[in-house]
């Protein structure tokens, strides 16, 4: 068979390797701008649209993951921003780059805060126009994107860059053109996507680096518990506090 499981899970374990080693330097280059960011009094603000808010997700409000942590969303237009729920229907609307305007006016950010934005093509209107937003008002950005893929096809922004082009470290999801890695036959495309593994993969080793600051500084890293253990709520709650209006979380 050309498609099954365990030809993904071969598939799957060859670009995870190649992804790990190919990042190494840059998970270290991101570490370095979220640890610098937290002890400033800044969050990471993450974003993705389509399938990548998945990635933003796994940086935000995750069981062991960092509390100052915001997820960005197009959704806010509507529930901070006081938009038509209609606005979220729009099939085009990540390649809107004047979406990521309205984002960014509606986001609590300051200066010191990161942005970690999420999205394999890396050429919609949105999530440009978002980086080169973040980088005009003085954010440092990280990128998580296909190089493969994003080589490969134009920049639908007015600038004619991709959010590679724009970001200070980018980390290269290994995803190929087009995402999925399986073949099928007679040149039918191919099946069984990748960027969604190997973005949260990417996410959780820059995490793991930041602690590793943190904690080889003697510093107490803010990390979310599980609200399904006993005393989640209340750990969480406590640490929430502290950024109080700077996460939708405690908005």
């Amino acid at each position: 068979m050309t498609v099954s499981a365990e030809r993904y899970v071969a598939a799957m374990r060859e670009v995870v390797d190649g992804v790990v080693v190919a990042a190494e330097t840059d998970v270290h280059e991101a570490a370095d701008l979220i640890a610098t960011a937290l002890r400033r009094g800044g969050v990471v603000q993450s974003f993705g649209t389509g399938h990548s808010q998945g990635i933003a997700m796994e940086i935000a409000g995750r069981a062991g993951g960092l509390v100052p942590t915001n997820r960005l969303s197009p959704a806010d237009v509507v529930l901070f921003g006081g938009e038509e729920p209609e606005v979220l229907l729009e099939r085009t609307l990540e390649r809107d780059p004047e979406l990521a305007n309205r984002l960014y006016a509606i986001t609590p950010s300051r200066p010191e805060d990161v942005f970690v934005l999420a999205s394999s093509s890396g050429v919609n209107g949105c999530v440009v126009e978002l980086a080169l937003l973040a980088k005009k008002h003085g954010h440092p950005v990280i990128a998580i994107t296909s190089l493969e893929h994003t080589r490969q096809v134009e920049s639908r922004h007015p600038s004619g860059r991709r959010l590679a082009e724009v970001a200070d470290v980018v980390l290269d999801n290994g995803a190929p053109y087009g995402d999925a890695i399986l073949p099928l036959p007679a040149g039918g495309g191919a099946a069984c996507a990748i960027s969604s593994i190997t973005g949260a993969l990417l996410v959780q080793m820059v995490v793991a680096e930041v602690l590793c600051r943190l904690l080889d500084a003697g510093e107490d890293p803010p990390l979310y518990l599980s609200t399904n253990v006993t005393g989640g709520d209340e750990h969480n709650e406590s640490l929430e506090a502290r950024y109080a209006g700077r996460i939708r979380r405690t908005a």
